[in-house]
């Protein structure tokens, strides 16, 4: 009806553990739900598909990876036939997105609102993190630059550390640390093990 002419598709089973539990569904909804969208994209003419992909898909550890990086090679492999006549298909990866739903920081937030403790699944995780602008505008520029199959990568900078990130949420809001070294503290930050397919 509406006749698009970019579809920016998230393939959106991202949360690791959820998937880890139920592979079959995730690998459904991420690997063939892709493959059924981007073939009804190509047989209506839709000028641009981009995929919104995630860096787990880099050497895949998890289910979650895995089914982002099939969706990846979906569409790459429709790239190099008859429907890239109609339809130019790219994929862009990026890291945690500051303040999306399964962003830590509003999760923390929460938890120290709350009294704590502010939970960590390991004291050495890190992750990389970027702003939603910063997302909105690689996923905008991936599907203008394309010319099909590719893969674009933000340069996300450096990788923070959970553990510090927990324990600057705390002091930025005016509290401290409880630890071994301070008992008296106000949040104590607890680390609860890493979830199942985490890295």
């Amino acid at each position: 009806t509406w006749k698009p002419h970019m579809i920016f598709h998230a393939a959106a089973y991202k949360h690791v553990p959820l998937v880890e539990h139920n592979p079959l569904e995730g690998m459904r909804n991420n690997v063939l739900g892709t493959a059924v969208l981007a073939d009804l994209a190509a047989q209506h003419g839709v000028g641009n598909f981009v995929l919104v992909s995630t860096d787990k898909a880099v050497r895949p550890t998890n289910v979650m990876g895995a089914s982002k990086r099939l969706a990846e090679l979906v569409l790459q492999g429709l790239s190099e036939t008859a429907a890239a006549k109609s339809t130019c298909f790219s994929m862009v990866r990026f890291g945690n997105v500051l303040g999306s739903s399964g962003s830590v920081v509003p999760l923390f937030t929460r938890q120290i609102k709350n009294g704590g403790p502010i939970t960590i699944t390991h004291p050495d995780i890190t992750r990389y993190f970027m702003t939603i602008p910063e997302a909105v505008h690689l996923v905008l520029q991936a599907g203008a630059m394309s010319v099909g199959g590719e893969v674009f990568v933000l340069d996300m900078g450096e990788p923070v550390r959970i553990y510090d990130l927990a324990r600057n949420m705390i002091h930025l809001s005016g509290l401290t640390v409880r630890d071994a070294s301070r008992p008296d503290g106000d949040i104590e930050i607890k680390v609860v093990g890493l979830r199942p397919g985490e890295k």
